[in-house]
């Protein structure tokens, strides 16, 4: 009666535990975006008057912008809340504006290359869910009011989103010159966003639920060992004793396969070196005929091709750049010819051997029409090369 009883109850423990599991599930609102990139198209509106900083809102008399969008952005954040961000603007400098403390009389542009290193005050403050303060610094350059100069920046500002990919970014950014040749300005932005390559995370309340979540599954686990007992140990002994088995396998094939890509990377650069050893077949001003010497270079070939029976190889022939394009490429076919005549005649099969003649298309040096070279520099543009067509 009692054993009917426990087991009644541990019963009633499990049924209540996956009733209260179904409850505690993941949903998309416990995930954030953690990383991504964020490209951006807006307006920007700068105040340039040589008192920025003393007048803020000034709008009539020294705020300048345009009517277009004349801000373009894109940059990476990362999971750390540090952002990199390039940006470009283009503005006017209006006529009756203040600018550098006078009155402007005559349209002037404006141009602002920046880049900028963001933080996500979110990772201080916590997450708001549609609004993302930040603050940043960075540096960059302005041609404004005909004096280009080097900036020193600050920004603060904020972005709300409408989903995941799309939002809204505002921003205001203080721009101190490098110099002494300009006055200091303020730089005010707005415009859509649109984040790609998003990488997500669960928020604070995702990670306290899938704390929750796995405790659950822990405890769940320790009343199923508790029914189970010895029967799972014995079965986990087996399955640790299998895989132990499996990695010991795949070590040792793994292994193995290893030393034979290994062997076979050597046995490819050892013949490889051998190629190169024997050099190439050069020829002579307007000559398909191999000399004496060169056909020794081939006889090397031949060797190394009946030492490795499975090795086949690509042939090509050139010509120096004097000479038309059509005698050139008539001339490296019959030295392409002459070639392969020699290695097939001393027993290679022709079906071992590629080849393509390419005239005057693969110079080896600067020796190209119309420049002046030595002989003995044109001389190496005139050849045969070979090429081991590995498998």
């Amino acid at each position: 009666m009692k054993t009917k009883v426990f087991n009644l109850i541990i019963i009633v423990g499990l049924f209540n535990q996956a009733l209260l599991a179904q409850d505690v599930q993941l949903t998309s609102k416990d995930s954030i975006v953690q990383s991504s990139w964020i490209i951006g198209l807006g307006i920007n509106i700068v105040d340039d008057s040589g008192d920025a900083f003393g007048n803020l809102f000034e709008v009539e008399n020294q705020w300048n912008m345009v009517s277009f969008p004349s801000r373009l952005s894109i940059g990476k954040y990362f999971k750390n809340g540090l952002g990199v961000e390039a940006i470009g603007t283009y503005n006017k400098y209006k006529v009756g504006k203040l600018i550098d403390g006078d009155i402007n009389d005559s349209e002037k542009d404006y141009l602002g290359l920046d880049a900028r290193l963001s933080y996500d005050l979110n990772k201080i403050i916590g997450q708001t869910g549609w609004f993302d303060p930040y603050v940043g610094i960075g540096a960059g350059y302005t041609d404004a009011n005909n004096n280009p100069r080097g900036t020193y920046n600050a920004i603060i500002g904020f972005r709300t989103w409408f989903s995941n990919r799309l939002g809204l970014d505002f921003s205001s950014s203080g721009k101190w010159s490098m110099g002494t040749g300009a006055t200091n300005h303020i730089q005010h932005a707005a415009g859509l966003i649109y984040q790609f390559e998003i990488e997500k995370g669960l928020s604070e309340k995702g990670m306290e639920k899938l704390a929750l979540m796995k405790e659950l599954e822990k405890e769940q686990q320790r009343v199923q060992d508790s029914i189970n007992g010895a029967r799972e140990a014995e079965k986990l002994a087996n399955e640790l004793a299998e895989r132990l088995l499996r990695e010991k396998e795949g070590a040792k094939l793994a292994a193995e396969e290893k030393a034979k890509l290994e062997a076979e990377k050597q046995k490819r650069e050892m013949i490889e070196q051998k190629i190169k050893d024997l050099g190439l077949v050069y020829f002579n001003l307007n000559s398909s005929y191999i000399t004496n010497a060169y056909m020794k270079v081939l006889d090397g070939l031949v060797v190394i091709m009946e030492e490795y029976p499975t090795l086949n190889m690509k042939i090509t022939s050139h010509t120096d750049a004097r000479g038309s394009e059509g005698y050139n490429q008539w001339l490296s076919d019959r030295r392409l010819n002459k070639t392969l005549d020699y290695i097939i005649g001393r027993g290679i099969d022709s079906e071992r051997i590629s080849s393509e003649a390419y005239g005057e298309q693969q110079l080896t040096n600067d020796c190209d029409d119309g420049v002046y070279c030595s002989e003995a520099k044109h001389k190496l543009n005139r050849r045969s090369e070979f090429k081991i067509l590995w498998n």
